[in-house]
């Protein structure tokens, strides 16, 4: 058997798919598990395809991609708070693919990734494939924030980049002013990148920080978005990665590299996208968010206090299971799916999506609660 790229064996299945996959093959179970709007695209960016695709906008788009994207994304960020150019954007497949660029990218073998966690386990996977090291901050014990010592302890002469996710998945906690003044502090003038994974900022009621628009660190940060989440646009797969025009114009090889182009129909649609507002989806999220703690509350669980994204991190450890047997065994006996906190790196939690209907989310916490007065039961 031919031997493949070594740093290939060190990835595992993603176990938000793996425990989705378990739950499907439960008849009638409610999935709580995939973090994917239940909304359908809105029906201007279909119609832009459409016209588009009516127009023969089917051929090789720029790498970079087309001109008025690119403008468009760049009037986007600006509105947001950073002046920026076109220069400064390259159109991705998705966030996973602006993720994947960035940081195979910047990395070379031996250098190290900050991860604060818990965390989404694309970006372990990305740093191990780049065959760099992965520096996980456990940031349970400072409620899901960072500090300054914490940083400190965590950055050697290798740090090449810390990754920041905020709205975060799974916890759907915003961090605060406090601790990205301490991440700034740690990593202004140095050779460190920031990693910002934006995409959950536009699911958000609450006022939500933003290093990345941050004029001082312009030169050091790199912003991964995606039409997928705010847009309701996961199967579109489009995205786009921002920074500072000399990185750019690197990481642009290493895109075209990859999948040259995104197909031009799917951009002039996310042009229509960039002017659709997103304010009912987030509303429907922000009060599925409140129903949601307000019954694991009733449940006696805690969490860390979600206030963007989709998702909710309960603390499951005082049932005396393993997150990862207490998952299973809700899907077999309860038929109800969640994903176990091991899998962003933080045991004795489990991550509840509410992307779904009303109805499916009141079902399935209905079943959640029995799950949990069936393991007190048993207890006694």
């Amino acid at each position: 058997m031919i031997s493949l790229n070594h740093n290939i064996y060190n990835l595992r299945r993603s176990g938000i798919r793996r425990y989705t996959n378990l739950a499907r093959a439960v008849g009638g179970c409610v999935m709580l598990t995939i973090g994917e709007p239940d909304f359908d695209t809105p029906a201007p960016i279909k119609a832009a395809a459409g016209a588009a695709l009516s127009q023969n906008r089917t051929h090789y788009a720029p790498n970079q991609g087309t001109a008025e994207l690119c403008r468009e994304i760049a009037a986007f960020e600006s509105r947001r708070g950073l002046p920026t150019k076109a220069e400064e954007v390259l159109v991705t497949a998705g966030a996973t693919e602006a993720l994947f660029t960035a940081l195979l990218g910047i990395l070379n073998p031996g250098e190290e990734v900050i991860i604060p966690t818990p965390a989404f386990p694309l970006y372990e996977s990305i740093v191990l494939m780049a065959g760099a090291k992965p520096v996980f901050l456990d940031t349970k014990p400072l409620v899901f924030q960072l500090t300054e010592e914490a940083l400190a302890a965590a950055i050697t002469p290798k740090t090449k980049a810390i990754v920041l996710n905020s709205p975060n998945n799974p916890t759907g906690a915003i961090l605060s002013e406090k601790s990205l003044s301490a991440v700034k502090k740690a990593i202004l003038g140095k050779d460190i990148f920031l990693i910002c994974d934006n995409v959950y900022q536009g699911l958000s009621r609450e006022s939500c920080p933003d290093l990345s628009l941050d004029g001082d660190l312009r030169e050091q940060t790199l912003v991964c978005q995606s039409f997928s989440k705010p847009y309701a646009m996961t199967g579109w797969r489009v995205g786009y990665l921002r920074g500072p025009e000399y990185v750019m114009e690197k990481l642009l090889l290493l895109h075209a590299a990859q999948v040259a182009a995104i197909p031009t129909f799917l951009q002039d649609a996310c042009v229509e996208a960039l002017g659709v507002a997103t304010t009912e989806m987030a509303d429907t999220y922000a009060r599925r968010r409140e129903f949601v703690c307000r019954r694991l509350t009733e449940m006696g669980l805690s969490y860390p206090q979600p206030k963007g994204a989709f998702y909710i991190f309960p603390d499951i450890s005082r049932f005396g299971l393993s997150d990862e047997d207490f998952c299973t065994q809700m899907i077999q006996s309860a038929r109800v799916a969640a994903v176990p906190g091991s899998c962003f790196g933080c045991p004795g939690h489990i991550r509840i999506s509410y992307c779904c209907s009303d109805e499916l989310l009141a079902e399935g916490l209905n079943r959640v609660e029995a799950f949990l007065k069936s393991l007190e039961a048993s207890v006694c």
